[in-house]
């Protein structure tokens, strides 16, 4: 997971050239990206989102080649974990950003609920039909009307290990889950825990959750349960809860056993196999892993990190669980034209293929080239998210309201942090998620 009013709007020129400088309010003749023709020169373009750091800064690659070819200028503004609090203030002051890069698809549903979006134009529309799945059209996509293009994606279905403890304990990866705790208990017995596991951050738990339960229940069951249209006292809820605590209740399994666990956060949990002292030998998470593994504790993607993905459960398929960031155009930026021809942008190959040459990102962009990725390990994760197609389902908890799927210390992420401190119960801890799912759906 990448992690997470209506209000009276103004749209004031006055307040929004206070706001933002060089904008050209009023001016809503259409314009495009072009093909290098410089065709947006003496625009701004606004882009607001949850990036900072060595994302922001490759982003901002992206937008400097935007520039490059069209001569608009961009500024970004990073909003932090709460963007829908932020843009929201931001339109009721009078200088709404022109684009939002949104992280979870319930932001995106609100936002256009609230009144906020452009829906993306025909010649915008054409081009995210031609270059991606229908599946990232859907959750783009807000009652048959199509709002955001999903640019950044995360593949969250990829187990990180060091093979050099799995060789010590002689192990492969393992092609089941069955055989991934069979595995893991070898390697415990070799000297090494089996897993560090990311319990103080509960939104880890609600990855390794969704990962089991599309493998296990399926695509329909799954969709069904992220829309609240079949309650999580679901039986398929209760067995894909007492399967994750075959793993919980393992104290071989886990490195420090749940109190450990619980007192980990995810960076935590990435040190515990790739720090200087290792004490597990495999982490679950998404993609983001390889950055953390490479960029903290140097390691060499491929040679002393590599991935294996996450493995079907019983006779289910193996599930691609993905998450990503989507662009959207504000209806009172002060130039969502400029803005949408900004989305037309980066729903091409060549946007995607400036941030994958720089590292750290997934497109699910189908007619990126893969020869773009850096390593063959990105590469690797990159063709698998690609090859899923439509069977690839967005993170559950960030298809729920942010009071159930997106808030510390309530809602899903309490109650699967208490599941794994006592998974004796799965029935019961699956009536505590309806209680809470109930109350914030409103059903």
């Amino acid at each position: 997971m990448m992690m997470r009013r209506r209000t009276t709007l103004l749209t004031g020129c006055t307040a929004l050239v206070l706001a933002l400088g060089a904008t050209a309010c009023g001016d809503s003749e259409p314009v495009a990206a072009g093909g290098g023709d410089r065709s947006l020169d003496g625009k701004t373009v606004t882009v607001a989102g949850v990036w900072s750091g060595s994302e922001q800064k490759n982003f901002q690659k992206v937008l400097d080649a935007f520039t490059e070819k069209t001569g608009a200028k961009t500024q970004f503004v990073s909003t932090g974990d709460n963007v829908s609090t932020v843009v929201g203030s931001k339109i009721e002051g009078g200088n709404a950003p022109d684009v939002v890069m949104v992280p979870q698809v319930g932001v995106l549903k609100q936002f256009a609920q609230n009144g906020w979006l452009k829906p993306l134009d025909k010649k915008v529309a054409a081009t995210v039909g031609d270059n991606f799945a229908e599946v990232w059209q859907n959750y783009g996509s807000v009652d048959g009307t199509l709002y955001g293009l999903y640019f950044k994606a995360a593949h969250k279905s990829t187990v990180w290990y060091s093979p050099e403890a799995l060789e010590q304990a002689g192990v492969t990866p393992p092609k089941t889950f069955d055989a991934m705790l069979k595995d893991g208990r070898t390697v415990s017995d070799s000297g090494l825990a089996a897993f560090s596991v990311a319990g103080q951050d509960g939104w880890t738990l609600t990855d390794w959750f969704e990962n089991v339960y599309l493998s296990q229940a399926g695509p329909e069951k799954y969709d069904a349960l992220a829309a609240h249209e079949i309650k999580w006292t679901d039986p398929t809820v209760v067995e894909a809860l007492t399967t994750l605590g075959t793993l919980f209740k393992d104290k071989q399994l886990i490195a420090g056993g749940q109190k450990g666990a619980l007192n980990t956060d995810f960076p935590g949990s990435v040190e515990k196999v790739f720090g200087p002292e290792a004490e597990a030998a495999m982490v679950y998470e998404g993609d983001f892993v390889a950055g953390v593994a490479k960029d903290q504790f140097g390691k060499d993607i491929g040679t002393d990190a590599d991935f294996f993905p996450f493995p079907p459960v019983g006779d289910g398929e193996a599930p691609v669980v993905s998450g990503g960031d989507a662009a959207v155009v504000l209806k009172d930026g002060g130039n969502s034209e400029a803005g949408m021809a900004l989305v037309e942008y980066l729903a091409s190959p060549e946007a995607a293929a400036v941030w994958a040459e720089a590292g750290g990102f997934l497109s699910p962009n189908k007619k990126l080239d893969l020869s773009s990725y850096g390593d063959d390990v990105t590469r690797a994760t990159a063709k698998s998210l690609i090859a899923a197609g439509d069977s690839v389902r967005f993170d559950m908890s960030d298809q729920a309201p942010a009071a159930f799927g997106g808030t510390k210390g309530a809602g899903e992420w309490k109650i699967l942090q208490d599941f794994l401190r006592d998974p004796a119960d799965p029935a019961k801890t699956a009536a505590e998620l309806e209680k809470a799912a109930a109350k914030a759906y409103g059903n």
